[in-house]
This record gives C-alpha cells, structure tokens and sequence, in this order.
C-alpha cells in the first residue's frame, strides 16, 4: 500500500499537545515529520509521556541550538528541504527568533507555514496566549453543557477539532502548491475549533438568535421524551434515547418499558411530545430505573430501537469495534511494557495510516536527519554535538 503523504516532509517545532498532534496526522499517513527539539532543552514539568506517545508516534527527533551560528545554519538548512512548517509559538516570539512566516519563506519560498493560534491570525486578540480554556471560554458552549444552577463545564475537546483543522490547512496548501508552486501561512485557532465543536447551537444562534441557546436546558425540559434525552438505570448509569420519529419507534419502546402502545394518552406524536410530555418522561424515568444499563443494552439491540447506554472510558479501551476499526491501537515499545494507545480516526482503503515508530525522545535521530538530509559526514555531526550545538 502506498503512503498519502510520502515524500513531504516536515519540520515540527510545536510546544502543545494539539498542535504537535495535528503534525503527527501528518506522519501517520506518511508524511516525515522532524520534530526540532530545543538546546538547552525548556524545562516541562508537567509533561505527560502518554501524551507524547500520542503527539509524537511516527516523527523524528533532532535537537539543535538554533541560537548559535551552526544551529542556525543547521535549520535553515533544513527549512530549505521542508515542504511545511508547524509551530504554535506566540508571533511577537517567531519574529524575534527569526521564526516568521516572512523569514522562513525567504529561505523557501514555496514553504507551507502552519502556525496553530489560540484566536486566529487577525484582529486584537491574535496575540492572545493559545490556551484551549481561554478559547473554550469565549466560545459560548461551556454555559449550556451542565444542569440548570451547576458551573460550566470544559471538556477539552475543541483541542482535536484545531488538531485535525490544523493537518488539514497544511494538506489543502500542499496541493495548491502543487498546482501553483506558491507557499503559503495558514492559521488554526483554538478559538475556531472551539466553536466548530458547537456547530450545531452556534449555527443555530447565528441563524435565529433567541435566549434558548444561551443557558442550559434541564433534561426533563427536552422537547421530545424520546430523544436526546437521558433516563437514570437501576446501577446508577445512563441510557440516552434518540428516536425524534416516535411515529416509528414508540411501539418498540413502549414494550420493553412495560408500556402500553395503545394507551390513548400516547397514541400519537403530538401527544407523546406536547399533551403528554411530562408525564411520558415521568413513566420513562421509573421503568428505566427498575433494570440495570446492560438489561437495557440487550431490549435495545433486540428490538433494533436507537438508543445506548452511556458509558466511560474503559469501554473503548476493550471495544472490539474500536480495535477492529483502529481507533485503539495495542503498541509495542521497547524496553517498556505493551500500552494501549488512541489510533487513527479516519479510514482511507489504499493509503492508510500507519504507526511506523513510537513517540521518540529529544534528540533520537539527530545524526540521521543531519546524514541523510543535509548530508553531513560523520565528523561535521561529532563536531556539532563535541560543541553542544546537537545532541
């Protein structure tokens, strides 16, 4: 099978999880990504190794002081070989290390230059820190996620959308290079991601304004007892209904819930979603409660009706759809014990993603890409680490 993106290369300088993330889309589909580690390396603290499996599988690593005259040589000899270029770093920063896209484009000028933001590459908060709280928070969609009278929630998950945005700008500017020869910048924000992830009220508001999409809904206040609604189990878990055609799906339900579809309070829509609509949530909520979550499981897949039960994260850790699919990945790595890892969200027939090499650490093949892509000998890369300037 052939690789998506064989033959590009590129540079990774990104700090934060989902940016370097959206480099490492990249690499699974073929792609060399280099990560340039710094020298002295910025002390982490907080750094999480499982993270790192995952932000950095199938990337190299060369660390280099870019500070000094050979480091720095050392990198625009590399920027000269690179199709793109992935940094996260503040723009006031990439100016004053000569790290811009007008530097890097003047030393390749049909480079890619992909720089994930916190608010976009415009306007007066383009400086702004790029940190996925803050975006989230300006988003609109953390006041709406809890029940009525609880704080906001942030869930994280406006970092993946900027992750797969970000892989995605550099795939359409590598195509349109192809067909024009021209580099260009491309910017993926937190900000942006954070809102895609609420597309569908954030559209919606944008649309029709209106106080309904600006403060959370109370479950027992759902338009529909039937869907998009959540039902309490008998062991403390959840089922979540999702049958906005009760036409279709009443009869169904109604039998595994001891209901009676005939019951002239509940034999027709309107009744089931307007007339009747406390009561049926009412009558839901206690038969739901008199069986465990994995009885329910079983009525649901008996009658074919769509629902589930909610579950956390040890469910697809073990799901064999998962697993089959490659979305959990079992790795192997050396000198460590197997660990499971999240795989690759998107299936393509002939060119699929591959994990080719774990996460490596800072400076793994430093004299390799110095030989096999700028061709330095043995004794110009023994030079550079007797310096300090490579490790």
């Amino acid at each position: 099978m052939s690789k998506a993106l064989r033959d590009v290369v590129v540079l990774d300088t990104a700090a934060s999880f989902w940016a370097a993330l959206g480099a490492a889309f990249l690499a699974d589909f073929g792609a060399t990504v280099i990560r340039i580690e710094e020298l002295p390396p910025a002390s982490d603290n907080n750094a999480d190794a499982s993270l790192d499996e995952l932000a950095n599988r199938n990337k190299r690593s060369i660390a280099l002081d870019g500070r000094s005259p050979a480091g720095r040589r050392a990198f625009e000899q590399l920027v000269a070989t690179a199709d793109a270029f992935v940094t996260d770093a503040p723009q006031a920063q990439l100016a004053e290390r000569r790290l811009d896209y007008a530097s890097l484009a003047a030393l390749k000028p049909d480079l890619v230059y992909a720089r994930g933001s916190g608010f976009g590459a415009d306007g007066p908060d383009r400086d702004l820190p790029a940190l996925d709280e803050l975006a989230a928070a300006r988003t609109g969609m953390m006041p709406i996620l809890p029940q009525p009278g609880q704080p906001p929630v942030y869930t994280g998950a406006g970092q993946i959308y900027t992750s797969v945005m970000l892989a995605f700008g550099v795939t359409l500017a590598l195509l349109h290079r192809d067909a024009t020869g021209e580099g260009q910048e491309v910017d993926a924000s937190l900000f942006a991601g954070n809102m895609y992830g609420a597309s569908l009220d954030v559209q919606a508001f944008l649309a029709m304004g209106g106080e309904r999409f600006l403060r959370p809904v109370s479950r027992l206040d759902a338009g529909n007892p039937m869907s998009g609604t959540l039902y309490p189990t008998q062991d403390g878990r959840w089922v979540t209904l999702t049958m906005p055609d009760t036409d279709r799906w009443w009869p169904g339900l109604a039998e595994i819930t001891g209901l009676d579809a005939n019951d002239p309070r509940f034999d027709s829509h309107e009744k089931r979603c307007e007339d009747h609509r406390l009561l049926l949530m009412q009558l839901f909520e206690e038969a739901f409660q008199r069986k465990p979550a994995a009885y329910w499981r079983d009525r649901f897949d008996e009658r074919g009706l769509s629902a589930d039960v909610i579950e956390d994260y040890s469910y697809p850790a073990t799901d064999e759809q998962a697993r089959r699919n490659r979305f959990v990945l079992d790795i192997e790595r050396p000198g460590r014990a197997p660990a499971k890892s999240l795989g690759f969200p998107l299936f393509l027939s002939d060119s699929p993603a591959r994990l080719s090499r774990a996460a490596p650490f800072a400076g793994q093949h430093t004299a390799e890409v110095l030989s096999d892509l700028l061709g330095y000998s043995e004794d110009e890369i023994a030079e550079l680490e007797a310096a300090g300037v490579v490790r």
